[in-house]
């Protein structure tokens, strides 16, 4: 490859593990979720495949020879099925192997994980690079709900890390590792990548300050010519990772001091506002006070039961809540329930039937709720969008219970968008409360409806208090929340055990390989 033209090939396997989730991931679990072993991009632009389409119309637009190999996603859940993540992780290497590329981009998660295997990211990319050829170039994509390990960092030549959350910015990071892979190539640039850990564990949405103004300041310090990128670590909480915490990644071209004193700087903003990245959510019956004295619509978050981070999706305390008071006229989804939408479409619209809704999964389910309810709306495939990504939900139905509309889905998935109501002809002005199964990801597409939203402390597998997470790996306490000061910047009384502070250096004068 001259810069200009040559072989890229593209390809994508992510899961989000959630150490303490009930569900396991297996074979079904990629199937429904989205897999396809080639060419998604061509056989799904508009769902799973968007992400290839995104790369393969970088790399096409240079002229290049693009070499289209897996893609596996699945909704986040427990550790994948040993036999299953060997299988993909084989296929996708083999692929990598025989496409002879120039440029490898892969598009993964970073906080994947399975029987066997603590660092998946880590130990797929080592084997792509040990069967590449010899001067290619290695590109990532990551979630910046990730662990990212020395492994990882170690195999790859450019890492970027989304920096939105909601995860907004996916086309521009692809064209972010597509241009520095490019350049790597060339030989226009040597990329030197150093990690500063903030030694912090914590939830930070993008859309709100204090972590607007930070990615604020990350773009500003881009401007740099010699600062290629900077990313943030925010890690994931409920990942029984040795490596999970929130960690300021920067990678210069070749020049190492830089990137120390940069990612150390931005790491730096982030633990001074440590206090304002702790979970500290209302309680259900709380939220709902707060609710009743609130501008309407009101969108209540229904965080800990959120599909996204590898809850069930099937909770009913906050339906319960909402049933048990006048509310007005409200809405909640979506609970996972193919049970119920199969009674549902057995009795067909207009019916009204006694429904056991829910709890049905595990105990962070809670109980079931039992409720009559009415059958008004069935959707064969429904969908709700993501950005420009349709999300599918399966068959689904619009079930009414008193006040509150609800909608049951047979495909697990978080509330990403109003569409979620309104494709089954739901409407959202005229509704006091709109309650979501989210963490985060519903705020870009709601904020601009709602007339408050107000994220509630629900019970759940998703465990808010970041302090009583009960890690059994390599994870140390001495992390922000569960030490006041870890870094031990404070005032005396405040400081943690003493430790080795400072970046760490992945420059990739060598890269690993897999005996």
């Amino acid at each position: 490859m001259n810069g200009l033209a040559g072989r890229v090939f593209i390809a994508s396997f992510s899961a989000e593990t959630n150490s303490f989730s009930p569900i396991p991931t297996g074979m079904q679990a990629f199937e429904e979720g989205g897999l396809f072993v080639e060419n998604a991009s061509q056989k799904d632009p508009q769902g799973v495949g968007l992400w290839m389409k995104i790369l393969r119309d970088l790399a096409e637009g240079d002229g290049n020879m693009v070499c289209e190999g897996l893609r596996a996603t699945a909704e986040p859940g427990s550790r994948i099925v040993r036999a299953v993540y060997e299988d993909l992780r084989d296929r996708l290497v083999e692929q990598a192997a025989r496409a002879r590329a120039d440029i490898l981009i892969l598009a993964l998660h970073g906080a994947m994980m399975a029987d066997g295997y603590d660092d998946c990211e880590g130990d797929l990319l080592a084997r792509v690079r040990d069967a590449v050829q010899p001067g290619a170039v290695i590109g990532v994509v990551l979630d910046p709900h990730c662990h990212l390990t020395a492994e990882m960092l170690g195999a790859a030549d450019i890492t970027v890390l989304m920096k939105e959350y909601p995860h907004t910015d996916f086309a521009a990071r692809a064209s972010e590792v597509y241009t520095l892979c490019r350049a790597v190539l060339a030989g226009e640039i040597t990329p030197t990548h150093q990690l500063f850990d903030c030694r912090m564990i914590g939830h930070y949405p993008t859309m709100l300050e204090p972590m607007a103004s930070i990615v604020g300041e990350m773009r500003e310090a881009e401007r740099a010519p010699a600062i290629l990128s900077a990313s943030f670590v925010h890690g994931f909480p409920w990942g029984d990772s040795p490596d999970n915490g929130s960690k300021m990644l920067v990678i210069t071209d070749n020049d190492p001091v830089l990137a120390a004193s940069v990612a150390k700087r931005l790491g730096m903003r982030i633990y001074e506002q440590r206090a304002h990245f702790a979970l500290r959510y209302p309680p259900i019956q709380e939220a709902l006070d707060l609710a009743a004295a609130s501008a309407a619509p009101v969108v209540l978050a229904d965080t800990a039961d959120n599909a996204g981070g590898g809850a069930p999706g099937d909770a009913t305390p906050l339906l319960r809540a909402m049933l048990a008071r006048p509310t007005g006229p409200s809405l909640l989804g979506a609970i996972y329930d193919p049970g119920a939408v199969r009674l549902c479409r057995e009795a067909g619209i207009g019916a009204t039937l006694t429904l056991r809704i829910g709890g049905k999964i595990g105990t962070a389910s809670g109980d079931p709720l039992d409720a009559v309810a009415q059958v008004v709306a069935l959707a064969e495939a429904h969908v709700q969008t993501f950005a420009n990504e349709i999300v599918p939900m399966g068959p689904s139905a619009w079930i009414q219970i008193g006040d509150v509309g609800v909608v049951l889905c047979s495909i697990r998935s978080q509330v990403f968008s109003p569409d979620l109501f309104t494709g089954l002809g739901m409407t959202l002005h005229d509704k006091h409360l709109i309650a979501v199964k989210s963490s985060e990801h519903y705020r870009a597409a709601f904020a601009p409806v709602a007339g408050t939203i107000i994220p509630v402390a629900t019970p759940g597998a998703l465990q808010t208090d970041l302090t009583a997470i009960s890690y059994r790996l390599k994870r140390d306490r001495v992390f922000y929340p569960a030490v006041p000061d870890p870094l031990g910047l404070g005032p005396p009384g405040t400081r943690a055990p003493a430790r080795v502070d400072g970046c760490q250096d992945y420059s990739f004068e060598a890269k690993p390989s897999v005996q």
